[in-house]
């Protein structure tokens, strides 16, 4: 494996202004040497004019939050990062390469779920460069790269979870976001590890049931938020008549016999549970006759 070398490049100010000094003053002794027709000083200004230009391309600038992979014929020798004007080797190949936080959306993906029911999903990723050899010369485009793999990570992570949960504590893609989003983040990171690249975060952006069964998901979705709901009612109304019945018996208003009760119990809960208003019938005779 790759590693980055931390190269530290010559400051380039300085050596821009004795580049330009020394040419001026190459400049000035050419003219001299023409005036007073001295061919072998004059080529020889020529040759040191040439010699200067060369060392001027030298010259390079790197951005804050940017590297610069040096290369020499192929061969690399480290990765310059400090900002501003630098100088090195002329005949060194400067790269440019981006340490900046860059993000991107996965296009909206359909695959199934753990439970074979098609989905579509997509996701955020929020990545940066943070070994510029290994995303140079590890992997052909870095960029297209991250792409891919984010994809073919989601994709997996997709097939390994239900859409909805249907057990208590069963990790699911719509319920828990926060969970799957980190484990998003392991999987990806582990596939972009060879090319240098961090993954910061993660995020699913889109989930949604396939266009051709969300109709019948969301009746399925309906009836269990409806037998959610009846259950939570019925819990409800036994409480109220347990308590009913014990406060009755304690500051004993009535005593009730097993008949008695079983009757109230059963015109408490067609009150408690009723979806709609409901009408009393006024029994005059005995609950006997």
């Amino acid at each position: 494996m790759m590693r980055e070398v931390k190269r530290d490049a010559v400051p380039g100010i300085p050596v821009l202004v004795g580049l330009i000094a020394a040419l001026l003053a190459t400049a000035i002794g050419f003219v001299r040497f023409a005036v007073h027709d001295s061919p072998a000083g004059a080529i020889s200004c020529v040759v040191a004019i040439v010699i200067e230009i060369v060392l001027l391309i030298g010259l390079f600038t790197v951005a804050p939050n940017q590297g610069r992979v040096l290369q020499l014929f192929g061969s690399y020798h480290g990765t310059a990062r400090e900002p501003g004007l630098r100088w090195a080797n002329p005949f060194y190949t400067k790269r440019p390469l981006s340490l900046r936080v860059r993000n991107f959306e996965t296009g909206k993906l359909k695959v199934n779920d753990k439970r074979g029911n098609p989905i579509e999903i997509a996701t955020v990723v929020v990545w940066r460069v943070v070994d510029t050899a290994e995303a140079a010369f590890q992997v052909d485009n870095y960029e297209n790269y991250v792409h891919v793999q984010s994809e073919a990570a989601l994709r997996n992570l997709a097939t390994g979870y239900p859409y909805d949960a249907h057990t208590e504590g069963e990790i699911a893609l719509s319920s828990h976001t926060a969970e799957i989003s980190a484990q998003l983040r392991i999987e990806i990171q582990d596939r972009l590890e060879k090319a240098g690249v961090e993954v910061i975060e993660t995020r699913v952006s889109h989930l949604a049931y396939a266009p051709e069964i969300a109709a019948a998901m969301l009746r399925r979705q309906q009836a269990a938020a409806v037998v959610a709901a009846r259950r939570t009612i019925v819990d409800g109304a036994v409480g109220m008549v347990e308590n009913a019945l014990e406060m009755l018996a304690q500051r004993k208003v009535i005593e009730l016999d097993e008949e008695r009760k079983a009757a109230m119990v059963s015109n408490l809960l067609v009150v408690l549970c009723s979806e709609q208003g409901t009408q009393p019938i006024v029994n005059a005779g005995s609950l006997y006759h």
